[in-house]
């Protein structure tokens, strides 16, 4: 007779983007927790290698979430994306040392913009096959992930060079890449709102 641990059928799902967006978040985790060890690694405030240290270890908690998620439903992890993110996330963490101190708090904000709506998106897409179990925990990570966004946009606020960049890459104190606003936030439910402006292929 097989032990119930054997017995446990893991649920496949139909949904293409959403396998996509679950493999891309999990291998992307790493890569931008790399990349905040070589930041951390690069500045000489304690308080900042502090912050920047907790925001690492975040992206690594995200990233086992993301995996117990996609082992849920039998999503397999793609190799591609790990070596990928692996290499990129090796590069920006060497790059931290040679690049000054702005690019790596600017475009840290930035690429936790576009993070907060990964995960409000992933509830979109398992909302849309019925499922709401996931909420909590993906609204946990876009929340942090947002907490992520706006410590590093207070970091670059005051720099003479945020309105160029602000201007080129569409991020910064008056534009972000995503609806969330922390002195407000919705609820689990209610934010169901958020990131619906976000297309993903």
């Amino acid at each position: 007779m097989q032990s119930a641990k054997h017995m446990v059928c893991r649920m496949k799902i139909d949904h293409p983007k959403l396998v996509k967006l679950l493999r891309m978040a999990y291998s992307a985790e790493k890569a931008a927790a790399f990349a905040y060890i070589g930041h951390a690694g690069s500045v000489r405030d304690p308080d900042a290698k502090i912050a920047i240290k907790a925001i690492e270890m975040d992206e690594w908690e995200h990233r086992e979430t993301v995996l117990a998620i996609m082992q849920q439903y039998d999503i397999s992890i793609s190799r591609y994306n790990e070596i990928k993110y692996h290499i990129i996330g090796k590069l920006l963490s060497l790059s931290c040392y040679f690049i000054g101190w702005f690019m790596p708090y600017f475009f840290a904000g930035r690429l936790e913009s576009g993070n907060v709506c990964e995960y409000f998106v992933m509830m979109h897409y398992f909302n849309s096959l019925g499922i709401t179990e996931h909420d909590e925990a993906l609204y946990a990570m876009g929340m942090k992930e947002k907490e992520h966004e706006m410590y590093f946009q207070r970091s670059v606020a005051n720099s003479r060079l945020l309105p160029f960049f602000e201007r080129v890459f569409g991020w910064g104190n008056e534009r972000g890449l995503n609806d969330v606003d922390l002195d407000a936030p919705y609820t689990v439910q209610g934010s169901k709102a958020y990131c619906r402006h976000r297309k993903h292929s």
